[in-house]
């Protein structure tokens, strides 16, 4: 393989003419160490084989509540979040799916009349162009409800520009939701151009403390952790040269609001009304706040904001305004979280 590619062109060369299936991956980096939810399984079974085949993810960034939802899905691939979002979004729903890669297209593509008559309509399209810049594929300013992307943040040359474009197409209160590979410190400069371990997600894994910067810089001083769990190198070669590097798959939320940079406590008061399809017991914001339905649970003003700001707030009352200030508010993990708590999380 030739080495001298620029970053871009050398994953477009792995995901293009490498990569034929997800067989051919040499870690499992990019593959989902655990069954999706219950809804997605259903709704991956109305996928296109081939589109299924040609999948390289590392988790399930499929948030609730997408009836009629805008969706942009970064670096789509071959389809397969694209085509399973197109059900839950509805037919008064959009899903937008961006990619470079002419092949991976090819794929998504040359199903779309197959999903559409599976379906009964038509929500989807698929734009060739590169997640660094969404104006050149014409993703207007404040346009989109829901940004997505699975495994390929990582793959970005240019990661600061890639979240400052998020955020300029992001409506105010939207949302982005999305799995990735992160490290525990920075990638050493000679792996992060390696063909193969930028393919496999690894060598431009971002180290955790450098993502929760690159996000206050673009304007969103708190983002949260869904769920982590530790990735295994089963490739002697390549857990060879990455040497102590520890790397994790992870399921990020970030809403486009104006938060603080600490979680404050303002004395505020969120009660889950149960009322999410699919969630009708507990809903879990992130690995370390859960709500039962019914139940009053206090808040931060961070996440008080998550919860009546953004289009979650039908399915919550909050008590409570910013009027008395009480210091900071003491969050810290407590009841079932669903993996370990990250440096980007709010607390």
């Amino acid at each position: 393989m030739p080495t001298d590619l620029s970053v871009p062109e050398s994953v477009k060369d792995y995901y293009g003419r490498v990569l034929k299936s997800s067989a051919d991956l040499q870690t499992s980096a990019c593959c989902i160490d655990q069954a999706p939810p219950r809804h997605v399984t259903e709704a991956l079974r109305n996928v296109h084989d081939e589109v299924l085949s040609r999948f390289y993810g590392c988790g399930s960034p499929i948030p609730p509540a997408l009836e009629g939802l805008t969706v942009l899905d970064l670096g789509c691939g071959s389809g397969r979040d694209v085509y399973v979002l197109s059900q839950l979004v509805g037919a008064g729903g959009r899903v937008i799916g961006v990619d470079m890669t002419d092949e991976q297209l090819a794929v998504a593509r040359r199903h779309l009349d197959y999903h559409a008559e599976r379906f009964g309509y038509a929500n989807v399209e698929f734009r060739q162009g590169y997640i660094e810049d969404l104006r050149d594929v014409g993703i207007a300013d404040g346009s989109v409800d829901l940004v997505v992307s699975n495994c390929v943040l990582n793959l970005s040359p240019d990661k600061p520009r890639v979240f400052q474009e998020i955020m300029r197409v992001l409506r105010p209160g939207g949302e982005l939701y999305f799995s990735d590979v992160f490290a525990d410190r920075r990638v050493p400069a000679p792996l992060t151009t390696d063909p193969v371990l930028l393919g496999e997600c690894l060598g431009g894994a971002l180290y955790t403390e450098d993502f929760r910067r690159i996000m206050a810089d673009v304007g969103c001083a708190d983002v949260r952790a869904v769920s982590s769990s530790p990735l295994t190198v089963s490739n002697p070669d390549i857990e060879h040269r990455i040497g102590f590097i520890t790397f994790s798959s992870r399921t990020i939320r970030a809403f486009k609001l104006p938060f603080e940079d600490r979680c404050e406590d303002y004395g505020q008061i969120a009660t889950y009304r149960g009322s999410l399809p699919l969630h009708p017991h507990a809903f879990d914001l992130d690995d370390h706040h859960r709500f039962p339905a019914n139940k009053p649970v206090p808040v931060c003003g961070n996440t008080a904001d998550m919860l009546a700001g953004t289009r979650y707030a039908a399915h919550f009352e909050v008590i409570g305004d910013r009027t008395t200030h009480f210091g900071l508010f003491p969050c810290a993990p407590a009841g079932p979280a669903s993996g370990e708590s990250t440096a980007a999380a709010c607390c």
